[in-house]
C-alpha cells in the first residue's frame, strides 16, 4: 500500500502486485464525513488484466494439489487472526461498524469460515456409478470452472470477500474480486493476507473503482472470455442487471441478494427471549444486513406483555449511559430511512420504539433504531429493505396469518419463529417461503457448517459447507470399455 505525505491510497491488486495507478476516489468515512484514504481506480482495461492474470495462474493452480491448497488457506487464516484488530479497525473507519460487531462478529466468522473451507479441499472426490452396460464404466469427476468473478459489498467484507475468494480458490480456481467502492481496504487487506501466506501470484486479483465507472467494469469482466462463473452479494435490484448481464453471456451466476425477513412471534412464545432476540437482529451491524430482522408479526394475545418485554430488551442496563445512536454507511442511506420512517408515519403508523425522527447533534452518519406498529402492508418500511435499525410490526390473530404475511414481498431469505413447541415451529418453518428459519433465535444466523442463500428475489445457490464449495466445481462424465 502506498502512501502520500498526507494520505493512504489503497491499491489494487492485479498478477501478485500492488498499483496504485493514476486515478484515485476518495473512501469517506461515515463517522466523520471526510475522507479517511484514497483508493485507485480501477479501468475496464485493468480489469481485463486483472482477468488476463487469473486466466494465466489457472492452469497451475487448477493442478496444484489439494494439501498444498489446504495449507495457503490456513495459514491466510493464521494471518488474518494476527492482524484481527487492525483489520476491523478498517471495517469501523470505512463503513461505520461498531467495535462489538467488526472486531467479535464479522472478522472472527470470516476467518472460521476460511478455516473451514479450507478444511474441507481435501475431501472433494467424483463418484463411480455403475452404468446399464456390461464391459463399460464410468468415473464422474469434479473439476474447477476456472477463472470467476466475485462481485461483493460493503457491508459485511471480510465475510463477503472470504467467502467469496476462498470457496473460488478451494476448488482450483482463480478469481478476481470486485470490491465495494466503500470499503476497499478492508478487501486490500484479504489480499495481503493470501499473498502473504503464499498464495501464487494472479491467482487472487482485487479490483476496485468508483460508483459511476462500477457498470462498465463489471460488464467489461462478465463480457470477458475467461470468466468462467460469476458470484454476486447485494441488492436485489442490481442483482437483476448483473443476472442480465450473465444471461446475455450465458454464463452461471450465485446471487445472494436482498431481503425482507420476518420474526414471528406465537402466542406460546417465551417473550423476553423473542423480544431480545428481535432487538439484536433489527440492530445489529446498524441494521446493515441482509438477514437483519425487518418484519415482526405478533400473535394478538400477547401484544402488551411484548412491548413491556421488547422495550426492556432494548434499554441499557441500570445505571448504563445511553449508547450512541448507531452509524449507517452515508448520508444518502440516512436520507432513505428517515424518508421511509416519514411516510410510514404519515400514512398512520406509530413509533413502538425509539423517536421515529431524526435527532441529536453527534457527529457522522447517525440514525436512532427504530420499530413501527401500525403498519400496513402497503407502506414502503413493510415491503422495501430498509438496510437499517428499523424493523415494522404487526398484529396477527393466527400462525397461518402470519406466515402468509411473511411470504408475502417477493424476498425469501431468512426469517424466525418464536414458538416453545418445536413440532409447531417445525411445520411453520416449513410453510415459510425462505433459505433459512430459525426457530427461537435471531434472523441473523450465518456460520461456516450452514449453506447460505435465498428463494425468490432473495437470490438462488448457495454458500459456506460442501454445497458452497460444490457451486465453484463443475462435472465431468467419462465412459470407457473395459
Amino acid at each position: 500500500m502506498s502512501t502520500t505525505s498526507q494520505q493512504v491510497v489503497v491499491p489494487l491488486l492485479i498478477d501478485g502486485k500492488e498499483e496504485s495507478g493514476p486515478a484515485t476516489f476518495d473512501v469517506v468515512s461515515p463517522y466523520t464525513g471526510e475522507p479517511c484514504w484514497s483508493a485507485a481506480a480501477a479501468t475496464e482495461r485493468d480489469a481485463a488484466r486483472a482477468v488476463d492474470a487469473a486466466a494465466a495462474a489457472f492452469p497451475a493452480w487448477s493442478r496444484t494439489k489439494p494439501t498444498a491448497r489446504r495449507d495457503i488457506l490456513l495459514r491466510a487464516a493464521d494471518i488474518l487472526e494476527s492482524r484481527l484488530e487492525e483489520n476491523a479497525a478498517h471495517m469501523r473507519t470505512e463503513m461505520g461498524a461498531d467495535v462489538g460487531t467488526s472486531q467479535f462478529f464479522v472478522v472472527p466468522l470470516s476467518i472460521r469460515m476460511l478455516r473451514d473451507v479450507a478444511g474441507r479441499i481435501t475431501s472433494i472426490c467424483g463418484s463411480v456409478p455403475t452404468v446399464e452396460e456390461d464391459g463399460q464404466s464410468a468415473i464422474v469427476f469434479k473439476e474447477p470452472i476456472g477463472v470467476v468473478l466475485g462481485i461483493v459489498p460493503w457491508n459485511a467484507p471480510y465475510v463477503f470477500g472470504i467467502r467469496s475468494a476462498a470457496c473460488a480458490l478451494a476448488a482450483g480456481n482463480t478469481t478476481v474480486l470486485k470490491s465495494s467502492e466503500l470499503s476497499p481496504r478492508c478487501y486490500w487487506a484479504i489480499g495481503r493476507a493470501f499473498q502473504d501466506a503464499g498464495l501464487p501470484a494472479g491467482c487472487l486479483n482485487i479490483v476496485s473503482c468508483e460508483a459511476t465507472a462500477a457498470p462498465a467494469v463489471v460488464n467489461a469482466m462478465i463480457e470477458h472470455p475467461a470468466v468462467r462463473k460469476i458470484n454476486f452479494t447485494g441488492s436485489t435490484a442490481v442483482g437483476r442487471k448483473i443476472a442480465e448481464a450473465c444471461g446475455r453471456n450465458l454464463k452461471p451466476c450465485l446471487m445472494e441478494l436482498g431481503g425482507k425477513n420476518s420474526a414471528i412471534v406465537c402466542a406460546d412464545a417465551d417473550l423476553a427471549l423473542a423480544a431480545r432476540s428481535i432487538v439484536a437482529g433489527s440492530f445489529l451491524n446498524s441494521g446493515q444486513i441482509c438477514m437483519s430482522t425487518d418484519r415482526i408479526l405478533l400473535h394478538a394475545s400477547v401484544v402488551d406483555k411484548f412491548v413491556e418485554a421488547l422495550k426492556t430488551a432494548a434499554s441499557p442496563p441500570s445505571g448504563d449511559a445511553a449508547p450512541e445512536r448507531p452509524t449507517i454507511v452515508s448520508a444518502a442511506s440516512k436520507a432513505r430511512v428517515e424518508q421511509i420512517i416519514a411516510s410510514a408515519l404519515s400514512s398512520g403508523a406509530r413509533v413502538l420504539l425509539g423517536s421515529g425522527a431524526g435527532e441529536g447533534q453527534d457527529a457522522g452518519v447517525r440514525v436512532t433504531p427504530t420499530i413501527l406498529d401500525s403498519v400496513d402492508e402497503k407502506m414502503a418500511v413493510w415491503n422495501d429493505e430498509s438496510f437499517a435499525p428499523l424493523a415494522a410490526c404487526m398484529t396477527v390473530d393466527s400462525d397461518d396469518q402470519a406466515v402468509a404475511l411473511a411470504n408475502q414481498g417477493g424476498y425469501g431469505l431468512s426469517a424466525s419463529v418464536f414458538t416453545e413447541d418445536l413440532r409447531k415451529g417445525l411445520a411453520l418453518a416449513k410453510k415459510i417461503e425462505s433459505g433459512a428459519v430459525h426457530i427461537n433465535s435471531m434472523t441473523i444466523h450465518d456460520e461456516p457448517v450452514l449453506p447460505h442463500g435465498g428463494v425468490k428475489n432473495s437470490g438462488w445457490g448457495r454458500f459456506n459447507a460442501n454445497m458452497g464449495l460444490d457451486e465453484f466445481l463443475v462435472t465431468k462424465t467419462v465412459t470407457w470399455k473395459d
